[in-house]
């Protein structure tokens, strides 16, 4: 006799969007279909407004393009990128939920070394409802995992540890490269599954990808700005990592925690080096003062707010990157347009507006 089988409630159903950037259409989601049909997606179209996005059937979604950022933040929507994945963070403004989790169109479900698919959505509620441990290293990573704990020699005042606001994850197959690596190792894939959940220590920044990400969006949303990249910006490929270094200053300055290591999804195709180094360059070079510029950042102790900090820090980058380059003027602008947009949408009660691809709720 076969037993009847409860499919049990989905982890924070009502409190996590799914946001995708995309300007194709979604075929991939089928390949998710068990881990995410139970939640609300927010669809962030890019490029040409006027093509229609198909979705599969049964997803819950709100789509929006260019013409609803502009109808939907005025003058402000210039602080969101066009032509470039950048675009993404429209969602996390918009959405109502406290958590996100944000992946990439060619992202696809990776297996475990048992061959088991890999419920990513899962494993990153995990992470940000365990607490992380930045002030102190446990040598046995995470140790809120089962099967794990503190390590001798950790410091008990410590143990309780800090509310966890973002979690990063990893990619098998093709690997997160830079242009110039992408050149030098065009066959190298990522093929090491390693089952460790860290959290990253107090004062150490990390190249944040983008692509398999989640966050407490009621905890640091308001610093998961990517920036301005793609048309007309003299920068790409460097959304996610601005977002990073912001959010991990912040942080460290708030007491919060960053986890990196699992879950794994798989990146199904390389990008073309060559784009990506044209896209790339100046912030190859740029980078190499902005990594000792956010290891030096210290926000005043009268900032106890995301948004305070994220002001506080717009005018660091104006004041000291502007000189390395004009873009970070204007970035530091855009840095405050962001705030005032984020502010407004999120302070005024105001709902998503109607999808013009398919309903604001397909099901």
């Amino acid at each position: 006799m076969v037993e009847a089988t409860v499919s049990p409630t989905p982890l924070l159903k009502d409190e996590l969007d799914i946001v995708i950037p995309t300007i194709r259409n979604l075929d991939f989601l089928e390949m998710w279909r068990p881990f995410f049909q139970p939640y609300h997606l927010i669809i962030v179209q890019d490029g040409d407004p006027s093509k229609i996005i198909k979705v599969p059937e049964g997803f819950d979604y709100e789509l929006y393009n260019r013409n609803d950022i502009n109808r939907i933040l005025g003058p402000r929507a210039s602080c969101i990128s066009f032509k470039d994945s950048a675009c993404r963070c429209f969602g996390y403004m918009v959405s109502k939920k406290k958590y996100i989790y944000t992946i990439d169109d060619d992202c696809f479900v990776a297996k475990d070394p048992s061959g088991k698919d890999i419920n990513a959505l899962e494993q990153h509620i995990k992470n940000l409802l365990s607490p992380a441990t930045p002030f102190f290293f446990n040598t046995l990573y995470d140790p809120y995992r089962e099967g794990t704990d503190f390590v001798r020699g950790y410091p008990f005042s410590l143990r309780e540890g800090v509310p966890t606001a973002v979690s990063h994850g990893l990619w098998l197959n093709i690997p997160d490269y830079d242009a110039p690596t992408q050149l030098v190792k065009p066959l190298e894939r990522n093929n090491r599954y390693v089952d460790a959940v860290m959290s990253i220590p107090k004062g150490t920044l990390f190249p944040m990808c983008g692509m398999n990400l989640a966050f407490n969006r009621e905890l640091i949303g308001p610093a998961m700005y990517f920036g301005l990249m793609g048309d007309g910006q003299p920068i790409g490929r460097y959304d996610d990592m601005w977002a990073g270094w912001c959010t991990k200053v912040i942080c460290d300055h708030l007491g919060l925690g960053v986890k990196t290591g699992l879950p794994y999804i798989w990146h199904s195709k390389a990008s073309n080096p060559f784009v990506n180094l044209k896209k790339e360059y100046k912030g190859i070079y740029w980078q190499e003062e902005l990594i000792p510029f956010f290891q030096s950042v210290s926000i005043p102790k009268e900032c106890t707010t995301v948004q305070k900090c994220y002001i506080e820090l717009s005018k660091l980058v104006r004041a000291k990157l502007g000189k390395v380059d004009e873009y970070f003027i204007k970035l530091a602008d855009a840095m405050v347009t962001w705030i005032e947009a984020w502010d407004e949408l999120n302070s005024s009660g105001l709902k998503s507006k109607e999808v013009p691809n398919g309903p604001a709720s397909a099901k």
